[in-house]
């Protein structure tokens, strides 16, 4: 009775999403917690918030750079053995990071552990989307991406307090124990999965010539960007401009992790039912709750409603995307899948940059929130020219997964 339960492709899944959505709970903790300690990393290392900023981007740069060079030169090797290299590499990247003695090393540090974070949710997802089947696809991969936003709601919190009572370089070690636990887990969850049948460089390249992939990349790398524009500045836009206490950051960071959570999961049920209304429902969103939010800055509690909205709205996007390139990429499906990460890495550096812009010429610690209303917008202008192309075209055919 309990092998059949053990065994059964019900229980297959649960434990392998599970631990893929371990994976994207440390990547996801490593990714942010490096925000909600901006000041303390600033001060241990000697530079201002603003260049401490810049590691940040260095992170999001390296997965820009790692997502489409791990998928195209691993398109052969099978999907449980790469899962397990690309975690082994992330866990040591964050103890580089930890151990890093000066600003330079962090950020060379952190371009290095943001390497495998595009391939690994890449592949994820395609592994996640393959066990679930097609009616499931969406949601699927919302509950891999799961692990990244339960990582705003616990994992950042936490590891952001172990960096403000035990030194900043904890946070990255706590982020790097994950990993090695991600190892464990997918090691005995996962079964054996080979490669897709006649998958090579070259197929994987093909993807290169698709106008609507590069599209749906643009939705990403600019409608996003308003999440980390305002993210990345959450910590002294609290402090400066709220007028609290900096304890009070973990509770903030968590609220826009709960946001991040509820959004996942809303937008995965979009896509899985209307993916055309469902990017439409999730872009007029994020402008609306940038807009919005922009305006309840000033007070504590509208505060935490302000970032728990534009947590929900900006991460709706993430399954979404991830599913329409599965439907756009053709052969080409773990470069778009790991591709997809690369636009949102570069949507967190654009974000972070134009955040510390804005507020460097003056406009106010509320100006980054402003800046996501106009991301949210040029997203949306994307969406509707790859919507118009779309008409112009025969139907998508979407891919058994």
């Amino acid at each position: 009775m309990n092998q059949t339960i053990i065994t059964s492709p019900q229980a297959r899944l649960w434990l392998v999403l599970v631990a893929l959505g371990l994976g994207g709970f440390g990547i996801g903790t490593t990714e942010f917690v490096a925000m909600g300690l901006i000041q303390e990393i600033a001060r241990g290392v000697g530079v201002s918030v603003t260049q401490a900023g810049h590691m940040i981007s260095a992170y999001a740069l390296g997965v820009v750079v790692g997502a489409p060079l791990i998928a195209v030169l691993s398109a052969k090797v099978p999907r449980k053995g790469l899962l397990l290299i690309l975690m082994l590499f992330f866990a040591l990247g964050n103890f580089a990071t930890a151990f890093a003695s000066n600003f330079h090393e962090l950020v060379i540090s952190r371009f290095i552990a943001g390497l495998p974070h595009g391939a690994y949710f890449g592949v994820a997802a395609l592994v996640a989307a393959t066990l679930a089947g097609p009616q499931k696809r969406a949601q699927a991969v919302s509950r891999v991406m799961l692990g990244l936003t339960i990582a705003t709601v616990i994992g950042v919190p936490f590891a952001t307090w172990l960096g403000q009572h035990f030194g900043w370089r904890s946070g990255f070690v706590f982020a790097s124990a994950i990993g090695i636990l991600t190892i464990i887990a997918i090691w005995f969850a996962m079964p054996k999965m080979l490669a897709p049948h006649g998958a090579s460089m070259r197929s994987e390249l093909s993807g290169i010539k698709k106008p609507q992939m590069w599209l749906t990349l643009g939705i990403a790398s600019i409608g996003f960007g308003g999440m980390f524009s305002v993210y990345t500045y959450v910590s002294p836009i609290l402090t400066d401009y709220t007028h609290v206490d900096i304890s009070y950051v973990p509770i903030a960071l968590s609220v826009w992790g709960c946001g991040m959570v509820t959004g996942g999961l809303v937008g995965g049920w979009l896509a899985d039912r209307s993916m055309k209304k469902g990017l439409y429902i999730i872009l007029f969103s994020i402008i609306v709750a940038f807009l919005v939010g922009a305006f309840m800055m000033s007070n504590l509690y509208s505060a935490l409603l302000a970032l728990f909205m534009m947590g929900a709205t900006g991460m709706a996007l993430g399954p979404a995307l991830q599913t329409r390139l599965m439907d756009v990429a053709g052969e080409a499906q773990t470069l778009a899948a790991s591709l997809n990460h690369s636009a949102f890495n570069l949507a967190n550096a654009l974000g972070a940059w134009l955040g510390g812009v804005v507020i460097n010429l003056g406009y106010g610690w509320t100006s980054p929130v402003l800046v996501g209303v106009a991301l949210g917008a040029g997203g949306l202008v994307i969406l509707m020219i790859s919507m118009a192309l779309d008409q112009k075209q025969p139907k998508l055919h979407v891919l058994p997964s």
